[in-house]
């Protein structure tokens, strides 16, 4: 078994208290009074409690639901102002890794442990469609730009590339030495990028496999890698707790990030492409200029390594997971 997650440590008891971290605010209308309210960057919003351990979370494209992947296999769809349930899955046999919201807004994709990726109707929670090309635990998954492929790859140390309709594989990439734990598409659709422990972050045509480039900036296994929305720049972080930003075509590095005082996990640029949350075994996101690499805010409302994040589609909150969901407000 290849070590997945770092061994968990609490740094805090009991009931999680909210946080309210007033650097910075938002105006925002009130509904009683047609008034204006300040909610605090950092405030808290949402903290569902779920029964079993939350390893995944992704937002809808409409900004109005979440979808969260589970330690019992399960698959739950909330709404994502109430947290209220809107329906649950069952359809892995082991733990919910990581979750894909099609960017039509249509179908849901989780990769599971029990080496399996499956394909949901993200509406009514039918399921569509299970993938069964890798002989180890599926790691990560991600949607092609038009919703017609998925990438997936886990500890076979293959990416696969297969029709979001059929399930038929298209081809597999082989170019990395141990898992590849993360996946993200150029925003064009012709390129995707793969993070992976063998400690590099490698770049290839999305159609035929053919190899672009490898990036060598990280001492360690690499966690996250995300495109950036112009298809300029791509981030990676893992476990020397940095997060390095280079340049997609060159690999020419543009800057790192030293804001962690332990691994990089997750990492997401925000919908304007201006800034980057970046999640931590050190239990904090944190919000940095993607351009400069200077530190805009902390959160601090974890209390154990945060595995999974996600900004809504209007860049206002994050969700972010330890084994809880937290969502808060992010600008």
């Amino acid at each position: 078994m290849h070590p997945l997650r770092a061994l968990k440590w609490f740094l805090a008891t009991g009931w999680f208290v909210l946080l309210l971290t007033a650097c910075s605010s938002l105006d925002v209308p009130a509904v009683a009074t047609g008034k204006t309210v300040h909610i605090p960057l950092g405030t808290t919003l949402l903290t569902p409690q779920s029964a079993s351990s939350v390893f995944a979370v992704t937002w809808s494209p409409d900004g109005k639901r979440l979808a969260l992947g589970e330690a019992d296999g399960s698959v739950q769809v909330r709404n994502a102002t109430t947290g209220r349930m809107l329906y649950t899955v069952q359809g892995h046999t082991s733990h919910v890794w990581l979750l894909a919201w099609s960017p039509d807004g249509k179908r849901l994709a989780s990769a599971s442990w029990d080496r399996t990726v499956q394909v949901w109707d993200a509406n009514t929670g039918a399921h569509l469609l299970t993938y069964l090309g890798h002989t180890d635990l599926a790691l990560a998954v991600a949607w092609s730009p038009g919703s017609t492929r998925i990438a997936s790859a886990g500890s076979d140390n293959t990416v696969q590339v297969w029709d979001a309709n059929s399930g038929e594989r298209i081809f597999t990439y082989h170019g990395h030495a141990g898992t590849v734990e993360a996946l993200s598409w150029s925003p064009d659709g012709t390129c995707i990028t793969s993070a992976s422990f063998d400690h590099t972050v490698q770049v290839w045509d999305a159609t035929t496999g053919e190899h672009a480039l490898t990036y060598r900036g990280h001492t360690s296994y690499v966690w996250a890698v995300a495109w950036s929305l112009d298809g300029k720049h791509i981030a990676s972080g893992g476990t020397d707790g940095t997060v390095q930003v280079w340049n997609a075509t060159t690999g020419e590095r543009t800057l790192t990030y030293h804001g962690h005082t332990n691994g990089v996990q997750v990492l997401a640029w925000s919908p304007d492409g201006k800034r980057i949350a970046s999640g931590s075994w050190d239990t904090t996101v944190q919000i940095w200029n993607a351009t400069r690499g200077q530190h805009l805010f902390t959160y601090r409302g974890h209390v154990d390594i945060v595995g999974a994040l996600a900004w809504s589609p209007d860049g206002e909150r994050i969700a972010s997971v330890d084994d809880q969901l937290r969502v808060w407000q992010a600008r």
